[in-house]
């Protein structure tokens, strides 16, 4: 059963676009994966892509996306990252909220240990879609 996350942050240039990323690379088929952003940037922080590139996975070709309501909807699973009140609740789909330091304004080896938490968040993640991801606040109303 392939599952769809979304990963949002404010302006979809860091966190979101990283997480999306590492999700992409290491859930194979296993998942759908997209990005947003509550009030997206014009492009992606050049630090974040070469935070990235050091990992591996190029982001030069991506672009900070808006969140809609079309792409919540169609997501099984919502993970915001620092986008407060903004992110649109469904019924039936599974909210998680990682707590992650904003890369914008930080140096590279700042923007290091951010891409490193998120790749080890993600692998953790990739297990738990296989099981449906129970576990943090679902809305079931």
């Amino acid at each position: 059963m392939t599952r769809s996350v979304l990963f949002v942050c404010v302006h979809n240039a860091g966190r979101s676009q990283m997480a999306a990323a590492f999700l992409a690379h290491l859930g194979g088929d296993l998942v759908e994966v997209r990005s947003a952003g509550s009030a997206p940037a014009d492009s992606l922080n050049p630090v974040v892509v070469a935070a990235m590139a050091e990992a591996g996975i190029d982001l030069t070709a991506e672009t900070p996306k808006v969140l809609t309501l079309d792409a919540v909807e169609a997501s099984d699973v919502v993970i915001t990252m620092g986008c407060g009140d903004a992110c649109p609740v469904f019924p039936g789909k599974t909210y998680l909220d990682w707590e992650l330091d904003d890369p914008a304004g930080k140096s590279l080896a700042e923007v290091r240990v951010i891409r490193d938490e998120i790749r080890n968040r993600v692998r953790a993640l990739v297990p738990e879609l296989g099981s449906g991801v129970d576990r943090g606040r679902t809305n079931t109303a």
